[in-house]
Order: structure tokens, then sequence, then C-alpha cells
């Protein structure tokens, strides 16, 4: 009898540590979809790594000081694609908005898509630079041997001025890498129409 009730312990021991396990792995997946949205949101807000920040309207002030803003362009080797701004800085003062056209090809024979992540140097610079308008984030599909412009919209908040660390940066700069997409995006079309194809094989 007392083996029996040993074994029934043993066995309620068991599975409450396999609760404990289930719920442990429960919330480390769920803390780590969260924590993705929470770093991106605490980027943008702080400008924490050269993250820049978006803004929805032009700036209402322009300054004096002027701040020389240079463009990079950076491809990932898994993405056949020639990359590059249209040109290589803009000098412009304080809360004066700018565009400037990043220009992709596709140099491969087959259709490609590529997604770019940014940041700006020096980064404690990124929380005063606002984007109007960018291709950042945005899945591009290009065909065999198209190219195309992808234009950024952008001002340097005049409260830069107003940063003792940063009081002596005359330029900053934005850079872009592009890397391949390995499965894109379908249309709201073409994923309606998936279930069906596959239920008439």
């Amino acid at each position: 009898m007392t083996e029996a009730n040993d074994q029934n312990n043993l066995s309620r021991s068991n599975r409450k540590v396999a609760f404990a396990c289930l719920g442990m792995f429960s919330f480390m997946i769920a803390a780590a979809y969260a924590a993705v949205p929470l770093y991106d949101l605490f980027c943008r807000v702080t400008g924490f790594g050269g993250t820049t920040q978006v803004a929805e309207q032009e700036s209402e002030m322009v300054i004096d000081r002027v701040i020389t803003v240079r463009f990079d362009g950076n491809v990932n080797h898994a993405l056949p694609w020639d990359f590059k701004p249209a040109q290589r800085s803009v000098t412009l003062k304080m809360g004066e908005t700018a565009q400037l056209p990043y220009i992709a090809a596709n140099v491969s024979d087959g259709r490609t898509v590529g997604t770019s992540t940014f940041n700006v140097t020096p980064t404690s610079a990124g929380v005063y630079f606002n984007k109007l308008d960018c291709f950042c984030f945005t899945e591009q599909a290009l065909e065999p041997g198209e190219s195309v412009e992808m234009p950024v919209v952008f001002f340097v908040d005049p409260e830069m001025d107003k940063d003792p660390m940063l009081e002596h940066v005359k330029e900053i700069t934005l850079s872009y890498t592009f890397f391949p997409v390995e499965q894109p995006e379908q249309p709201v079309a073409a994923r309606a129409d998936s279930p069906a194809a596959e239920t008439n094989l």
C-alpha cells in the first residue's frame, strides 16, 4: 500500500513539474514575441542605437544652424542588388525638409525581394532625425534587371541644437542595408486563393 502511495505521489509530483515547465516555456515564448515590438517602441522613442523618428508633418521651425547629412547604402551578399544613394550628401538647415532618392537595381536574372534596416550615426542623433517618408522595413520586389528610385523625405529636429552632447556635431550619416526576403508576403487575393488551390489538389 505504501509503495502504491509513493508511486501516486511521484506521479503527481512529475505532473506538477511538467505543468510548471510547460507554463514557463509558454511564458518565454510570449515574452519573446512581446519583446520585439517593445524594443522597437523603445528605440523609436529614445533613438537608441541610431534609430530614427517618424514624423507626420514637417518641422514648424527652421534655424540657422546647418547640418550635413551623408548617405550610405549597403546590400547583404545574398541579395543580388546594386543599391546606392543618388548623391552622397546634402547640407541643410535644422528643421528644413529634404528629399533624396536611393537607387536599387536587381542585377540577377530572377525576381528578387528585399527589405532594409537603417540607422544613423552618431547614434545619439537618432532621436532628432525625423523621416516623413521612407522605404524602411517595406518589402521591395524587383524583376530581373529592374531599377527603381526609393525616396527618403526627412528633416533634422532643431531641438538637436539644444543638446550639449551634440553641439559640435556637424555631420550625420544615414545608412541603409538591404537583406533578401526568403518568404515574401503574398497579396491578400493570393492568400485567399491559396486554401482553395490546396483543396483542389
